[in-house]
């Protein structure tokens, strides 16, 4: 799926929502422990309930590593069943990974080519040979991790050198001189709002994964009032709020509720 691809659905949508499968056995309804797969099964109906109202997905892969065979199995099988049912949505892999050389390589053929992702979260930490590699994939996605909406973000990302350029502000700086850089999204969390007005001049054009909203407390309107562009460029993320709207059996039916609510939000920001 390519960016056009994208900005078109968001127009056909009128929507810029992501929905995040972070997915706890702990937490989804208890009658879906008793199938074989509960963890795609739970996903399956979450799909199909909000298709209509999401551009993306974002499988965080933590939460699937967890349970181990049976949780990557759940993962390939959720992967599949979006993109033979729904190929207009945009899929990420919320893996967050990041190390040189042949090692981010195969993680690149991991996500990109065995599962099929659209696009893979990226730790920038250890530089450019430590994201060329999944950049080197055409049509595919590298999201990094640039200025995150967790209160230990603040730790590192907004140290300022003697300059009083911060670490994350270099961060884009410098990747936009990497090859195929123009295949850059960046996250940038919805906690963050007052960081948006600099992130966007330097990264004008690019698409701003953003987590925060709901659970976190971040602010929509705060958001896409310094950070939308011409094409839009944000993908809004929920998860939480929407997959775990209600812990019954009309789980599905509540979470196309929240969605709703964030979708026609986004239309009257959109308008």
């Amino acid at each position: 799926m390519n960016k056009e691809q994208l900005i078109e659905q968001i127009k056909i949508k009128k929507s810029f929502l992501c929905i995040g499968l972070d997915v706890d056995l702990e937490k989804i309804p208890q009658h879906l422990l008793q199938l074989d797969d509960p963890v795609f099964e739970f996903n399956k109906q979450i799909i199909d309930a909000t298709h209509h109202l999401a551009v993306a997905y974002k499988p965080n892969i933590a939460f699937f590593e967890a349970y181990g065979i049976k949780g990557w199995q759940a993962l390939q099988k959720t992967i599949e069943y979006l993109n033979d049912n729904y190929p207009e949505i945009f899929t990420i892999a919320d893996a967050k990974r990041g190390d040189i050389g042949n090692t981010s390589t195969r993680y690149a053929k991991a996500f990109f080519e065995d599962l099929n992702f659209d696009s893979v979260t990226v730790a920038p930490y250890m530089g450019s040979d430590s994201v060329e590699p999944f950049l080197a994939f055409a049509d595919k996605f590298t999201i990094l991790l640039t200025l995150t909406s967790n209160a230990g973000g603040l730790d590192f990302q907004v140290l300022k050198d003697e300059n009083g350029l911060t670490l994350y502000e270099k961060v884009l700086e410098q990747s936009l001189t990497w090859k195929n850089s123009d295949q850059l999204m960046y996250v940038v969390g919805a906690t963050r709002p007052e960081y948006f007005q600099k992130i966007r001049k330097i990264v004008p054009n690019h698409f701003l994964l953003v987590p925060g909203i709901g659970a976190q407390g971040g602010d929509l309107q705060g958001v896409c009032k310094y950070g939308m562009n011409d094409d839009v460029g944000l993908l809004i993320n929920s998860s939480r709020g929407i997959i775990y709207a209600s812990n019954r059996t009309d789980f599905a039916e509540k979470a196309t509720e929240k969605a709703l609510e964030l979708q026609q939000e986004m239309e009257a920001i959109l308008k």
